[in-house]
């Protein structure tokens, strides 16, 4: 088992640092530039103008990261300052548009849980049923569910990145950080 997580973690673990560069090679003017409209979000005021920006997808992400890790789905809470809660991710606009460093800070939130999970984890944890009214996963496969909802979204923005930049991120082949 301890081989499988080190393995897990040296993947996933660079999954969110790859995510971790897309946000911060982020300029200012694509940060709430709707990729979808092309229009900005700064003065959004509904959800649907909003769900295509590269503030939002990255906070979309974290928050998925964020619960997906969590162990008790059902109890799950947002760290400060973020207040949405899962059943209204995705259809309620966000009190605020959150700001780079308020999500770099998110990441490594998520990034210290998911070392947390992976260092606490034994045979019997694995097997451990990870349910909330649309998933029934162990905590493995929840697990690697998760890195690859992280890649697919950091996809996304490396795309978005592309239009504006050739200066991408680089690809992170393992975490940069031992678990």
């Amino acid at each position: 088992m301890d081989n499988f997580k080190t393995e897990l973690w040296k993947q996933f673990g660079a999954a969110i640092d790859m995510f971790e560069n897309a946000i911060s090679k982020c300029p200012d003017e694509l940060w709430t530039y709707n990729y979808s409209t092309g229009k900005d979000t700064l003065h959004a005021t509904h959800i649907d103008e909003i769900r295509s920006s590269y503030w939002y997808i990255a906070f979309h992400t974290l928050f998925f990261t964020d619960y997906y890790l969590d162990t008790d789905p059902d109890n799950f809470k947002m760290p400060a300052p973020f207040t949405i809660q899962e059943e209204d991710i995705d259809e309620v606009m966000p009190e605020k548009i959150y700001t780079k460093e308020e999500l770099l800070a998110y990441v490594s939130h998520c990034r210290n849980k998911l070392q947390n999970l992976l260092k606490d984890m034994d045979e019997a944890k694995a097997d451990l049923r990870w349910k909330n009214p649309w998933k029934d996963y162990s905590m493995i496969e929840i697990t690697m569910y998760n890195m690859r909802h992280v890649m697919h979204h950091t996809g996304q923005m490396n795309m978005m990145l592309g239009k504006t930049s050739h200066d991408l991120p680089v690809w992170v082949s393992q975490a940069k950080v031992d678990l």
